[in-house]
């Protein structure tokens, strides 16, 4: 049940989405227990964005979210993972993202919880 939420600052193409989707699809097994079957994402683009109080260079802010106990190791490999398909496919530095990570163990779906 992970969730991926991204706030990005540059304009995407579908072509853009469709690689973010397929790749990140790929990326959330490297938390045990993750796939794709289970993967909802939110690419929002075009964020007026600022990092270190400017807005001159492509930016991102991604949050994710997965039900289950936190695995810092896996966090850590997810991460790096991340911030390499964000500079491939939309060009942003890996020091103008911000990768943040939350775990639960309440997670709904289909009308009942976990």
């Amino acid at each position: 049940m992970p969730f991926i939420d991204s706030k990005v600052s540059v304009k995407t193409t579908p072509e853009q989405r469709k690689e973010l989707k397929e790749r990140l699809g790929q990326a959330i097994a490297l938390i045990p227990g993750k796939s794709e079957s289970w993967l909802m994402l939110d690419i929002e683009d075009e964020h007026n964005m600022y990092f270190r109080g400017e807005n001159d260079q492509p930016t991102a802010f991604i949050a994710v979210n997965v039900y289950g106990d936190p695995n810092p190791a896996a966090f850590s490999k997810m991460t790096a993972e991340v911030t390499k398909i964000y500079g491939e496919v939309l060009g942003i530095a890996p020091d103008h993202m911000y990768i943040r990570y939350a775990a639960t163990k309440d997670w709904g779906w289909n009308g009942s919880n976990f």
